[in-house]
């Protein structure tokens, strides 16, 4: 006897008792019914249906009859071989998504999974680990911003790359990811930039402890915030927080998008045919972005933005980017990364020999030299100098050259001596000026001061 037998067997003998107890008058129509868990008039429909046919007319008579609402056979192996053909590999909810999307499919998320489950071609989920408590999400959007970067097999056919996600905690919206070839403090600077310049400055960043975030004197202690590497300098002069965090779980909103990433974008690039870098860059910011945020980004507590736009954007391309300190040696040059940038002759001073110089290199790769607040030259990512754009010519006479065979310039003309104070003014006539003419030379401003007790000569 099989579970479905032995339970339609106690459901029977169940009923038969409560319809003897209500045939000697012991129960009610209503009490009967709650016993049995049906309602009133479902009891009296029981009864009379066990006097037409006995204990054959209880069973249920749906047994054995397809329901009205179910799949068609032709729907599912349509559904299993499209899995197979084209989506082999995919979860369960990207691939629903996906054919609901493009297929028009109706029928439901968890109908879905168990097909897939019932034919071996998904893995049921594993057991999930220890309960932790959730960190809450911050309440404004741009109060907090996670970065971090993934390497993984985006692009297939080709070696792994670093994938540089940067987005908001408190709404989990992305607002910039691109494939790099390996993560560092270029990588990290172009992410700031496109996010700075578009968004404006939050209050804080959370990165992981890499050594282009912070510098750490000893691997799995705190780090040193006063040794600040260029990551950290450009975001203590921005006035932005930069936190810390000790472990992956700390990360724990960042590394679910990253599992969510790496279980997705592979595959819609793969479906696009995407193989190259520049081209899954563009694909990312302008196809795969837009409709990732509209699926996962949620509304944040509270609708006022805690981002500080700035006037000027372009003032952090000053910013961000990598400063070091060099100093110009006998022939006008400074070493870079194994180059000689030669530095052009300046009209400012003679030379620039044994100066303190600061090189810049931007994200996009070019260089800059600034002696104090001035810069002196550009270079490309070559270490060329890149021409700057000529300015007005100065109205101001240029000194003669020195050398001989070159023209010399045409002195100025000699400008009139200025008259003096006391000078007659012209056209003016001797009588109606005043305060011209000399004294006498035996008249002085003062009086002479007499002596003390001398007696005046007389007259």
């Amino acid at each position: 006897m099989n579970r479905t037998t032995w339970l339609q067997d106690r459901r029977m003998q169940k009923f038969r008792d409560v319809l003897s107890r209500w045939e000697r008058k012991e129960l009610s129509a209503l009490e009967a019914g709650e016993i049995l868990g049906v309602s009133e008039r479902q009891f009296r429909r029981y009864r009379r249906r066990f006097e037409d046919d006995g204990l054959a007319g209880l069973v249920d008579r749906r047994l054995g009859k397809e329901s009205a609402r179910r799949v068609p056979v032709d729907k599912i192996i349509w559904l299993l071989g499209h899995y197979r053909t084209h989506h082999l590999g995919w979860n369960v909810k990207h691939f629903h998504e996906h054919i609901r999307k493009q297929h028009g499919f109706r029928w439901g998320y968890t109908w879905t999974k168990t097909q897939l489950h019932t034919a071996g071609l998904v893995e049921r989920a594993a057991r999930r680990g220890a309960h932790r408590r959730k960190r809450p999400r911050k309440p404004c959007e741009g109060m907090m911003l996670h970065q971090d970067g993934s390497r993984f097999a985006w692009l297939a056919g080709t070696p792994q790359l670093d994938l540089i996600v940067t987005l908001d905690d408190a709404t989990s919206t992305i607002y910039s990811a691109f494939l790099v070839e390996e993560e560092g403090t270029a990588s990290t600077f172009r992410a700031l930039l496109e996010v700075f310049t578009a968004k404006g400055l939050p209050s804080s960043l959370y990165t992981d402890r890499g050594s282009h975030y912070f510098f750490t004197p000893k691997a799995g202690e705190a780090v040193d915030k006063e040794r600040l590497t260029q990551v950290g300098r450009a975001l203590d002069r921005l006035g932005i927080e930069h936190i810390a965090a000790y472990s992956p779980e700390a990360r724990g909103r960042s590394e679910r998008m990253f599992g969510t990433l790496q279980d997705r974008l592979p595959k819609e690039l793969k479906l696009a045919g995407i193989s190259d870098i520049n081209a899954a860059n563009r694909f990312i910011r302008d196809v795969y972005l837009p409709a990732h945020n509209a699926r996962f980004a949620r509304p944040p507590q509270i609708a006022e933005s805690a981002v500080v736009t700035l006037a000027d954007p372009t003032t952090l391309a000053e910013i961000l980017c990598i400063e070091e300190q060099r100093v110009v040696a006998r022939d006008n040059t400074i070493a870079h990364e194994g180059r000689r940038l030669q530095l052009p002759q300046s009209p400012v001073r003679a030379h620039y020999v044994k100066a303190c110089v600061r090189v810049r290199e931007y994200p996009d790769g070019t260089l800059a030299v600034f002696h104090g607040p001035r810069r002196i030259a550009r270079y490309s990512v070559q270490g060329l100098e890149i021409a700057e754009v000529p300015t007005a010519r100065s109205v101001t006479p240029c000194s003669p050259p020195s050398r001989r065979g070159l023209a010399r310039a045409k002195p100025a003309a000699a400008l009139q001596p200025r008259p003096a104070l006391t000078a007659s003014v012209r056209g003016v006539l001797a009588a109606q000026q005043v305060g011209t003419k000399k004294r006498p030379p035996g008249r002085t401003k003062k009086l002479a001061r007499k002596a003390k007790g001398s007696v005046p000569a007389a007259a």
